[in-house]
């Protein structure tokens, strides 16, 4: 098994969102004209920490969703077992409001354009905004960049990055594998 660290732990998970939070409000205020929208599946729980923290620190409550972009990809058809799509739950129109999409991993930038593409069936937004909890800054196949980021970390070829959260692996932190 290759090598694991923990390259964020728990109190820098907590003040990383803590950052994000403060940054939101900086940039969308009141957040009127703004939604929150998590890309299934890691980009969902970092929206819902995020959304559950802009409320604890007074912003009223705001549109929120969910985007499978399962079906969008430009790999879903070279997939050699079954995909399983999560369930896409946006109960509002994204007309003319600005769009901050959440996901956990920038890497090349292909999901950020999946869900660009999925997006699309809600409205034609304002004004779409990437929030991401890593930026993995080297091997970016795609002209995409964050506008808000947690953590940026260079990582080789045959490196991982793992966003780990209480609810599903006992603890919030983020792990580097290999090399």
């Amino acid at each position: 098994m290759p090598p694991q660290r923990i390259i964020h732990d728990q109190a820098q998970f907590a003040l990383t969102i803590e950052r994000l939070c403060r940054h939101l409000i900086e940039e969308h205020g009141d957040f009127a004209d703004t939604c929150l929208i998590g890309i299934q599946t890691g980009g969902v729980q970092l929206a819902e920490r995020l959304r559950d923290r802009l409320g604890e620190l007074g912003v009223q409550p705001f549109p929120y969703g969910k985007l499978d972009i399962t079906f969008y990809r430009d790999d879903f058809r070279t997939s050699k077992t079954a995909l399983t799509p999560h369930p896409t739950e946006i109960d509002f129109l994204v007309e003319d409001k600005r769009v901050v999409l959440v996901d956990d991993v920038l890497f090349s930038g292909r999901t950020l354009v999946s869900a660009l593409t999925a997006l699309n069936h809600y409205g034609r937004p304002a004004q779409v905004e990437l929030l991401v909890m890593v930026d993995r800054r080297f091997r970016r196949t795609l002209p995409v960049r964050a506008n808000y980021r947690g953590l940026l970390v260079d990582t080789l070829q045959d490196e991982y990055v793992d966003v780990q959260w209480a609810e599903t692996h006992g603890a919030d932190q983020i792990i580097l594998t290999g090399s």
